[in-house]
């Protein structure tokens, strides 16, 4: 995951100059995603497997205006970006999971 994210910035770094130049700064979304769709329990389970660590979830009754299914392209990142994701949830989840391990503080320094 880190050495797709670095090619993301890569392109971004690009789009961004284009963006300067021709003076059309504005903020715009990207879904950086695979393209398949995964859901809360899916995930759940990737962390758990990441992390070897149970992750307690509690179910709850959807509450009004919760979506039942949300999507997004990619298509506008790759277009725009040329970004097309190359590794997976379980990649990526595990990639996080290891980060965070290393640095329990974030980016902030150790107290």
């Amino acid at each position: 995951m880190i050495c797709s994210f670095y090619d993301f910035h890569k392109n971004l770094l690009s789009k961004f100059c284009v963006l300067i130049i021709s003076i059309a700064i504005g903020c715009t979304a990207y879904n950086l995603g695979t393209g398949q769709g995964t859901s809360v329990l899916e995930m759940v389970a990737a962390f758990e497997k990441a992390s070897g660590k149970k992750i307690p979830i509690k179910y709850c009754p959807r509450r009004p205006g919760d979506a039942t299914e949300v999507y997004a392209s990619t298509e506008k990142a790759q277009k725009e970006l040329g970004w097309k994701a190359k590794y997976g949830v379980a990649e990526m989840c595990r990639d996080q999971w290891t980060w965070a391990s290393n640095n329990p503080w974030g980016y902030k320094p150790k107290p």
